[in-house]
């Protein structure tokens, strides 16, 4: 609707405007985008066929709805993707402090104002980015937070008495009113404040210290919660449960391809860092493997669950480590190398909740345990699997790897190495050219040199071959050498 003309309620009145509620509002434009077949949630992966499903039902159920799932999960994304199925405009009394709809007002304001001004009430245009509002619950939010309180300085600066309810301060809720209110962990919100919402849910209902004020409001809510608390921090009311219309269980992503397109979208690089330094696919590969490999650790916490924020912060510092040694170089570009995940340690550490025996091993071992058994599970996905029992080892495809380490004193990997002391030291050990030709034959020059370190690597953790940690880098050598 075109609103520069619209500027009062007469002018809003002839235009032919009619009202509906938010829900109403979010359910017609949904039908109208499945319709004309436009993705709904463009730029949440991994949910296309499990949630995404479940919320656009709940909408056109006219439903309100909690998101569960472990954290770093997409629920506040889901949420906030939502704005796009509102209206772009909708129109306001002008003033009102809760977005009174013109030809249906509910505060004292707007119906006085209306009442003296008739056609001619003023009103104002509310684009849909200010029609979100998003509240994290916290154990100190109350229910004036929420709901409202009296204002004093409003009954001074009015000259009313607290008898008056034109003295109430409005809290965020009613202040909401024909918008999409989140509430975000919703089990930490104390049990008091969670049933002041029951009536705002159902009848629309609002208790003011003592004033029942009747205000349906016109509120689409979303909550947010974490199945971890409701046995930790806290629960959600069995009553306030029974008033949400949907809840959606969201996930993880369940496959690599899903979760690199989440990392690639999420993760905040300079224009700088993605022209010098170039990472190999199988080292994307790795850095979400990680991911999936946290998620099925004994020593990592299950019921705290492993962002997704993990592997967009270990994206980061993995090109963060290969930019630095780029400019320790005095060169203008790079390529990452299996010996940068060392850079993504901080990033495990600090995302991942460990049980007793994860904090007895240490965060950082068990970090680096972690990008090891990434390695493990993807090395058959690219090479013949290596049995821990072998009745010939000279058949083995990597016996003249392991032979060639037997004869030499062996082969250091040197953190600053250049890009050519890095590729010298990696060609000079030719059964190695002679394997990746044979089993990866299409992998592609800016790739070859990362598949070969990962082939070293891969035999270290199938015990094939030792490796050794020095202050400058990684001597690789036979396994039986000191």
């Amino acid at each position: 609707m075109k609103t520069e003309n619209i500027k009062n309620l007469g002018d809003l009145i002839k235009s032919g405007y009619k009202s509906i509620s938010i829900k109403d509002e979010l359910r017609n434009n949904l039908r109208a985008k499945i319709k004309s077949g436009n993705p709904v949630f463009e730029g949440v992966h991994g949910f296309e066929n499990t949630v995404i499903p479940e919320l656009e039902r709940a909408i056109l159920s006219k439903h309100n709805i909690n998101l569960l799932g472990l954290r770093g999960q997409a629920k506040t994304r889901l949420a906030r993707k939502m704005i796009e199925l509102l209206d772009e405009y909708i129109p306001v009394v002008e003033g009102s402090e809760i977005n009174d709809d013109p030809l249906k007002p509910i505060s004292r304001y707007a119906k006085e104002l209306i009442a003296e001004k008739k056609d001619a009430t003023p009103i104002s245009w509310l684009h849909r980015s200010e029609r979100f509002f998003e509240k994290l619950a916290t154990p100190d939010v109350t229910v004036a937070d929420l709901i409202g309180d009296v204002d004093p300085i409003k009954a001074a600066h009015l000259k009313l008495s607290y008898a008056d309810d034109r003295v109430i301060h409005y809290g965020m809720i009613p202040r909401a009113n024909r918008c999409i209110f989140v509430i975000n962990e919703l089990p930490d919100l104390q049990a008091r404040i969670q049933v002041a919402l029951f009536n705002i849910l159902q009848e629309g209902d609002v208790q003011i210290r003592g004033y029942k004020i009747r205000l349906p409001l016109d509120i689409q809510f979303v909550f947010t919660a974490n199945p971890e608390d409701y046995t930790n921090r806290g629960s959600i009311v069995t009553p306030l449960k029974d008033r949400i219309g949907s809840q959606i269980l969201t996930h993880y992503p369940e496959n690599l391809a899903t979760a690199r397109m989440i990392t690639e979208q999420e993760a905040k690089l300079n224009q700088d860092q993605t022209e010098s330094v170039y990472v190999p696919d199988l080292a994307k590969d790795i850095l979400e493997q990680i991911s999936f490999e946290a998620r099925q650790s004994e020593f990592v916490d299950s019921k705290s669950g492993v962002s997704a924020r993990l592997s967009i912060s270990a994206y980061e510092n993995l090109i963060s480590a290969a930019e630095r040694r780029c400019l320790n170089m005095g060169s203008d570009n790079t390529s990452v190398r299996l010996s940068d995940f060392l850079g993504v340690i901080p990033a495990i550490t600090g995302k991942v909740e460990l049980v007793y025996e994860g904090e007895q091993e240490g965060a950082g071992i068990v970090a680096k345990n972690l990008i090891h058994n990434a390695i493990l599970s993807l090395f058959p996905n690219y090479f013949p699997k290596i049995e821990k029992l072998e009745k010939d080892k000279s058949k083995s495809p990597y016996a003249s790897i392991v032979e060639w380490f037997g004869n030499q004193p062996g082969l250091d990997l040197l953190d600053e190495a250049s890009e050519e002391e890095y590729r010298e030291e990696l060609d000079a050990i030719e059964p190695l050219e002679e394997l990746i030709q044979k089993y990866q034959p299409n992998i592609s020059k800016e790739d070859k040199y990362f598949l070969k370190e990962f082939v070293l690597w891969g035999l270290v953790e199938y015990k094939k071959l030792s490796k050794n940690r020095y202050t400058e880098g990684y001597q690789f050598n036979d396994l039986f050498s000191k």
